[in-house]
């Protein structure tokens, strides 16, 4: 079967899917709307909604040995050797799971940790990292006295090339720091090849990758990577905010890290952790591994996260190339007169589903009222923006852009209003 193009889910399990999110298709409040902007936040899932809500409401400490507490102990210690086996794909036992706060908080303590305990006189980030990333290895560098080089996104692709980064390895170089996907124009960078010939010319050299865009809409997996580190935010994959994680091999959970003396090692929790938290996790899990029991006869909750990630990618393939392409009745993006796309090979595979877009005569804010006039919702990367600026210079978009991110639980009439919409803006 030729999945170059994506492949859709058909209307009833689509409707089924949508029906396990919170407000897919309305705000409570302000009424109906098209909620383009999952690489902002992304839709909620109802039951890890729940499962958050529940374990908040029990006061007891999750350290404690009677049956409540061990209850809440569970969530925490299921969802997190869930999260490295079967989410990250880590080899049992091996590597050790970062928790803060945030996704970027989890980035800067893993940056710090590798540049205060390695040897190497440079680092080397690309042009396209979020702040988190770009900042952190930035602020290391200077803490620590080496050079920060800089790998070129292309244009034409939106995607950091292999030879651009190996370009600036040397056997003096101490970490790498390349997102998995672009959080502006869905590029999938080939961070395995990154790696593999990074490691080449220096065998000791770190690689770590924010998959904060990239989690929701293909599988994580560290052992084919061999990445150091790679971190997500459960808001932006179908969970709840107020906690980051990552994945950190065995080499760096071992580095010298703020720990409670009398813990193991490879222990990064300073307190008690929030329990609710890993529950929702667990149910994004759940979620993930029920859609890929609906196209899998296994029952090993590694290969359903496998094939229900793999199903969801593919979905999202198909919305991206509707998008772009449009029907015979609703002309795509590239198509309608008036609209530019950041960053647009032909082809719709290595791609996820995020969209940047300019229209001729309008600035990105103007561009994103106009679509949040009509009901959608669509994140304004504006020029001037401390998490949009040198992103989008560096894509060529000197008045910014608007970020279109659909999620899997779209539609394609989802998509053909969105488009409908789009052709109106640019007539008027």
């Amino acid at each position: 079967m030729d999945t170059s193009k994506g492949l859709f889910f058909d209307q009833e399990l689509i409707q089924e899917i949508k029906d396990k999110f919170c407000l897919v298709d309305e705000d409570p409040e302000y009424g109906k709307r098209l909620f383009f902007e999952n690489s902002g936040g992304s839709l909620r899932l109802k039951k890890a909604v729940e499962a958050k809500a529940n374990a908040e409401a029990f006061p007891d400490c999750p350290e404690r040995t009677y049956n409540r507490s061990l209850t809440l102990k569970g969530y925490v210690n299921d969802a997190t050797g869930e999260m490295l086996e079967v989410m990250f794909g880590a080899k049992k036992g091996e590597g050790a799971l970062v928790t803060e706060l945030t996704a970027s908080q989890a980035m800067f303590k893993i940056v710090g940790m590798i540049m205060e305990n390695c040897e190497g006189t440079n680092a080397v980030v690309s042009v396209l990292e979020h702040p988190s990333a770009f900042d952190a290895v930035d602020c290391y560098c200077r803490k620590t006295g080496r050079e920060m080089r800089v790998a070129p996104v292309n244009p034409a692709t939106g995607r950091i090339e292999t030879e651009d980064v190996i370009k600036l390895v040397d056997d003096n170089t101490c970490l790498i720091s390349v997102m998995s996907a672009s959080n502006v124009t869905g590029a999938v960078m080939d961070i395995e090849d990154i790696v593999r010939q990074a490691r080449a010319i220096n065998p000791d050299v770190y690689v770590v990758s924010d998959a904060v865009q990239h989690a929701p809409h293909m599988k994580m997996d560290v052992q084919t990577t061999g990445v150091d580190a790679m971190n997500f935010a459960p808001y932006k994959f179908f969970g709840v905010r107020g906690c980051g994680y990552a994945y950190v091999s065995e080499r760096v959970a071992r580095l010298p890290h703020d720990k409670l003396l009398a813990k193991d090692e490879k222990v990064f929790e300073l307190g008690t952790p929030a329990p609710g938290n890993f529950a929702a996790m667990l149910e994004v899990m759940d979620y993930v591994c029920w859609l890929g029991s609906r196209f899998t006869e296994s029952t090993d909750r590694q290969n359903l996260f496998t094939e229900g990630m793999r199903r969801i990618h593919l979905q999202e393939r198909a919305l991206l190339y509707r998008m772009l392409e449009g029907t015979t009745d609703v002309p795509g993006l590239r198509h309608i007169p008036g609209v530019r796309i950041a960053a647009d090979p032909e082809s719709v595979e290595g791609r996820d589903l995020i969209v940047g877009i300019m229209m001729d005569a309008m600035t990105s804010t103007e561009l994103a009222n106009a679509y949040g006039e009509k009901g959608v919702v669509v994140a304004d990367r504006a020029a001037d923006s401390l998490y949009s600026h040198r992103i989008v210079m560096a894509l060529g978009a000197k008045d910014g852009l608007v970020r279109v991110s659909p999620l899997h639980c779209h539609s394609q009439d989802d998509v053909d209003y969105f488009l409908k919409v789009t052709a109106e803006i640019a007539g008027m």
